[in-house]
């Protein structure tokens, strides 16, 4: 069982003086699982605060990529049932052995017919027909369970619509009352475009009772909302960045739940994203060709020929890369790149790393084979060939639709390749027009292909050119200047709760 940390003066703790434990819930947690940010972000957080000496324990299912990651897990306790929708399922918890010494501690919640699986929501780009069920299941499992893990009070913080029924149960259902008085719980929004919506008929399958489902609590244009359940009954909810707690009050940036955003009031605060500012780092980065810093650039030009050569381009010392990698989707502003006609045919290479929307790769993949000297493309995603290409390429581009926060522009700037962003999001809180970036405003082909040209005409002028990298790479992106945030946030939200 885990205790509170040993310390003279706990950092987080009730009104009468008694340590709380922080236990992040979510549905990825890098390196276990992982499909994008939230599972770094998760980690990232967990770290940085356990190092800033709170008591930090993480939980996530038990998916068959844990076991590939983790071979040898310690099992805690007996299994145990968890009462769901008029029937019992049986759980075991596991504990990541290696996990603890100087890191949270990482617990996972086993149920093999329910994440034993290839995938971590769905395969093949479909998502798993019992979803609700799942993650339904596991945020029950983890109240269950939370008893033999940790003592105390607890704050509970869930992200993302996946753990978004934490607070649901604990708050609306009878097997959260007997956790209800000790615990306080925190919901952190990474990405709103997805809130997990189910048919009604979700409810009494899933253990909820009907009288919850209305408009102001589960019920969002005849579905079940999971998000907006979370929303409803959690003490306080977080967003990744400043901008992005702004932009979900406005019906652009809400997703259809800006009315319960704005009714949050003072509840809903934006902490932005970190990175971590050791593992990226080109000055001692040993995943990339030569090493390098602001001080020393000389191991970057190497670093370029080195993308180059991997991706099949002629090495050309001054012609600019641009370089993108992330999840090919929608969001991700790959509609914009795809009509700027005038920037790809323009005397520049682009090089693209990743996987995800077939339309896109199928564009891309064309794009390279049209024009193979200056367009390259690599769908099977390795974080060494990310590492490598932040360091070779001369300008990231990240022109998203819309970005909770994004971690990969604070990380081009820190390889000296100054990102052209869309001025939305954490993107806008990261990103200055000018100093350390390129930013543009509406979402058009041509307002990007602007931001751009001005890249280009920067990039010209070498000195100008060298003096924007510096910037970028001195900038503090770290963790630590984000924990502090987070701390006043949970002893906002045990106020709130009423933790004695």
């Amino acid at each position: 069982m885990v205790t509170a940390l040993e310390t003279e003066a706990p950092p987080l703790t009730t009104a009468a003086g008694t340590s709380v434990s922080v236990v992040h819930v979510a549905a990825e947690y890098f390196p276990y699982a992982r499909t994008g940010g939230l599972a770094e972000a998760v980690n990232g957080l967990a770290h940085h605060q356990r190092a800033a000496g709170l008591n930090v324990l993480a939980i996530l299912p038990l998916y068959r990529t844990v076991r590939d990651v983790e071979p040898d897990l310690e099992p805690v306790g007996p299994p145990f049932l968890v009462p769901i929708g008029g029937r019992t399922e049986e759980a075991r918890v596991f504990r990541a052995v290696g996990a603890g010494s100087r890191g949270p501690q990482v617990f996972f919640i086993e149920h093999l017919e329910y994440f034993n699986r290839p995938g971590i929501y769905g395969e093949n780009a479909v998502d798993y027909p019992d979803n609700a069920r799942r993650f339904a299941f596991f945020a029950l499992a983890v109240l269950t369970a939370l008893p033999r893990l940790v003592t105390g009070p607890v704050l509970l913080h869930a992200h993302d619509w996946h753990t978004a029924l934490l607070p649901v149960y604990l708050r609306a259902t009878p097997q959260g009352e007997r956790l209800a008085a000790s615990a306080t719980t925190v919901l952190s929004v990474h990405n709103p475009g997805y809130q997990g919506h189910f048919p009604p008929e979700t409810m009494p399958d899933i253990g909820l009772p009907w009288e919850i489902y209305n408009w102001r609590q589960l019920e969002w244009y005849g579905k079940v909302n999971f998000l907006k359940g979370g929303i409803v009954f959690t003490d306080f909810v977080t967003t990744v960045s400043p901008t992005q707690a702004n932009e979900l009050r406005t019906p652009g940036g809400g997703f259809g739940l800006q009315e319960n955003f704005r009714w949050l009031g003072d509840r809903l605060v934006g902490v932005l994203n970190g990175i971590n500012q050791r593992e990226w780092d080109p000055a001692t980065d040993t995943q990339i060709t030569a090493k390098y810093s602001s001080q020393h650039l000389d191991g970057k030009r190497r670093c370029k020929a080195a993308l180059q050569r991997s991706f099949g381009l002629p090495q050309r010392r001054k012609t600019p890369v641009f370089g993108m990698t992330g999840r090919l989707v929608t969001q991700k502003g790959l509609d914009l790149i795809l009509g700027a006609e005038q920037l790809l045919a323009s005397d520049a290479q682009f090089v693209f790393l990743g996987s995800g929307e077939q339309k896109y790769e199928q564009a891309l993949v064309e794009l390279a084979t049209s024009a193979p000297n200056r367009i390259g493309v690599q769908l099977d995603f390795a974080d060494r060939l990310e590492h490598r290409l932040m360091a070779g390429a001369d300008i990231f581009l990240m022109p998203s639709l819309y970005e909770p926060c994004g971690l990969t522009q604070m990380r081009s700037q820190r390889y000296g390749a100054p990102p052209i962003v869309r001025n939305v999001g954490g993107l806008r809180d990261t990103v200055e027009d000018g100093v350390n970036g390129f930013s543009f405003g509406p979402y058009t082909s041509d307002a990007f292909s602007e931001a751009a040209f001005r890249a280009l005409d920067c990039y010209a002028d070498p000195a100008r050119w060298q003096v924007m990298m510096r910037r970028g790479m001195a900038h503090d992106f770290s963790w630590e200047r984000s924990v502090g945030e987070y701390l006043e946030v949970y002893r906002r939200a045990l106020i709130h709760s009423g933790a004695r």
